[in-house]
C-alpha cells in the first residue's frame, strides 16, 4: 500500500498542481477529494501550460485513474469544458471516474453565491462566485442534488423542480431577482448527464479496492489549510476541508490507510479575497513578488495579495495534517531579491504567541517576528540536486524546516517537471 496526500499549507495557490503532476508519474490513481471549480491548478509540461479546475492533475499521464471524489462540489458544465479542452489537445480521458455521491453545482448556486456575497457589503467574503459555498450549504441542509440524481432522468427532474421552487422564492424575497427557468435548466443538465454518465461510478468502492490491491494513490487537495472551513481564517475561508483529514470524508478512504502527507509550501505567501494576512507587503516588495511570480488567479485573474513566508502558518498546517514532508515551491521567484524575510513568530501586545489566534481581530493586530536572510542573487532553475543550490538558498530552506518542524522533501526551482529537486526518496 502506498497512499500520499498533498495539501496546501498556506492560503492556496502554492503550486500544488506542479507537485501533484510530478508525483503522479509514480501514481496509479490521482484523486480530488474536496473543493470545486473555484480552485485552479497550473501544470507545465514541456513548456506547455495546462490549467485544471476540477480535473485531477494525473490526467496528463496516460493510464492513470483520475477520480473526482464524493467531497467535490461538482460542476458538470466546467468538467465538460475541461474534458473538451483536454481532448482537443490529445489527452486521453478514458481514466476519468466521477463519484456518484458528489454534489452538483447548479445555476442557482452560482447566482446566489455572487449576489449573496455582494449583499454583505463591507463584510463580503470575496468569493469566486462559482457556487461552491451554496452547493455545500444545500448538502448540509439535506436538499442537495448528487451526481447519482443527475444521471437518473426522472429523479433529477423531480428534485430540480422541488429545489427550484424554493430557490426562486429566496431569490425574489431576499434579492428581488427574477425566477430561473425550470425547463431551461432541465434541458441543459440532461445534456450534461448524457455525456457524463459513462464516467460515473461508486468511487468509494473503487478506491478501497485499489488500496487493497496495493496501488499507489495520490490524493490532491484544492485551496489550503488557512482556507479550511474549521481551521482557517474563518469566515474568510472556503466551504470544505483541504487538510489531510478531508481525505477520509471526501474520498471515503479511512485515515489509517494514509501513508504519507506532503505539505506544499510556497517560498513566500499569497492570498486572495478578504481576511487578515500578517506578512502582507503593501509596498514595492509586495509588488515585486507579485510581478516576479505572476501572482494572478488561474480562474479569476485577480491579483493576489503578496508577502513574506509565514512559517507560523506552515507549522500550524503541519500539526493539523500530520505533514511528513514539505514540498517548497517557487523558490526561484526569490532569485533576484537582495534580502528575504521569514516570519518565525507573532507578537501581540508585547507577548510572543505560541499559537495561531482563532480571533481574526487578534490575528489582524499581531506583529510578525521576522528573521532576515541574504538573497542568493543567482538563478537556481538549472539546479537538479540539493547540493547544487546556493548556500544562501540552502540556509533559507534549513531554517524553514527548523521553524516549522517539518522535513524538507521536495524543492521546486521552476514550473516544468524537470525543474524539481527530490530530497526525500521515500514519499512513494
Amino acid at each position: 500500500m502506498a497512499t500520499v496526500v498533498v495539501t496546501g499549507t498556506q492560503w492556496g495557490d502554492e503550486g500544488k498542481g506542479k507537485i501533484v503532476d510530478y508525483l503522479a508519474q509514480q501514481a496509479d490513481v490521482v484523486v480530488r477529494f474536496q473543493g470545486g471549480s473555484n480552485a485552479g491548478h497550473t501544470v507545465t509540461v514541456d513548456g506547455e501550460e495546462y490549467k485544471l479546475r476540477l480535473m485531477p492533475s494525473g490526467i496528463l499521464y496516460k493510464g492513470s485513474l483520475c477520480v473526482v471524489g464524493n467531497g467535490v462540489a461538482f460542476d458538470p458544465m466546467i468538467m465538460l469544458e475541461e474534458m473538451d479542452g483536454l481532448a482537443a489537445r490529445g489527452i486521453d480521458l478514458s481514466g476519468i471516474r466521477i463519484s456518484n455521491r458528489a454534489h452538483v453545482v447548479l445555476p442557482y448556486h452560482r447566482l446566489m453565491d455572487g449576489i449573496g456575497d455582494e449583499a454583505r457589503g463591507k463584510g463580503k467574503i470575496g468569493t469566486t462566485k462559482r457556487g461552491i459555498g451554496p452547493c455545500y450549504m444545500d448538502r448540509d441542509n439535506r436538499i442537495g442534488i448528487r451526481v447519482c440524481d443527475l444521471i437518473d432522468k426522472e429523479e433529477f427532474a423531480k428534485r430540480l423542480k422541488e429545489n427550484l421552487a424554493l430557490k426562486n422564492k429566496e431569490l425574489k424575497a431576499l434579492y428581488d431577482h427574477e425566477p430561473l427557468d425550470y425547463d431551461e435548466i432541465l434541458k441543459e443538465y440532461e445534456g450534461y448527464a448524457d455525456r457524463l454518465r459513462p464516467y460515473v461510478c461508486d468511487t468509494i468502492a473503487l478506491l478501497n479496492e485499489e488500496v487493497a490491491a496495493g496501488k499507489k494513490i495520490l490524493f490532491e487537495g484544492a485551496q489550503a489549510t488557512m482556507l479550511d472551513i474549521d481551521y482557517g481564517t474563518y469566515p474568510y475561508v472556503t466551504a470544505s476541508h483541504p487538510i489531510s483529514g478531508g481525505v477520509a470524508v471526501g474520498a471515503g478512504v479511512a485515515p489509517k490507510k494514509i501513508d504519507k502527507v506532503v505539505g506544499i509550501v510556497k517560498a513566500y505567501c499569497t492570498r486572495v479575497g478578504e481576511g487578515p494576512f500578517p506578512t502582507e507587503q503593501l509596498n514595492a516588495i509586495g509588488d515585486k513578488i507579485r510581478e516576479e511570480g505572476h501572482e494572478y488567479g488561474v480562474v479569476t485573474k485577480r491579483p493576489r495579495r503578496t508577502g513574506w513566508l509565514d512559517a507560523c502558518v506552515v507549522r500550524y498546517a503541519g500539526l493539523i495534517s500530520g505533514i511528513d514532508y514539505m514540498a517548497v515551491t517557487r523558490l526561484d521567484i526569490l532569485d533576484s531579491f537582495d534580502e528575504i524575510k521569514m516570519c518565525v513568530g507573532y507578537k501581540y501586545k508585547g507577548e510572543l504567541l505560541k499559537e495561531i489566534p482563532a480571533s481574526l481581530k487578534v490575528l489582524a493586530q499581531v506583529e510578525p517576528v521576522y528573521e532576515t536572510f541574504p538573497g542568493w542573487k543567482t538563478s537556481i532553475t538549472k539546479c537538479r540536486s540539493y547540493e547544487e543550490l546556493p548556500e544562501k538558498a540552502k540556509a533559507y530552506l534549513t531554517r524553514m524546516a527548523e521553524v516549522t518542524g517539518i522535513a524538507l522533501g521536495i524543492v521546486s526551482v521552476g514550473p516544468n517537471r524537470d525543474e524539481t529537486i527530490v530530497v526525500a526518496k521515500d514519499i512513494f
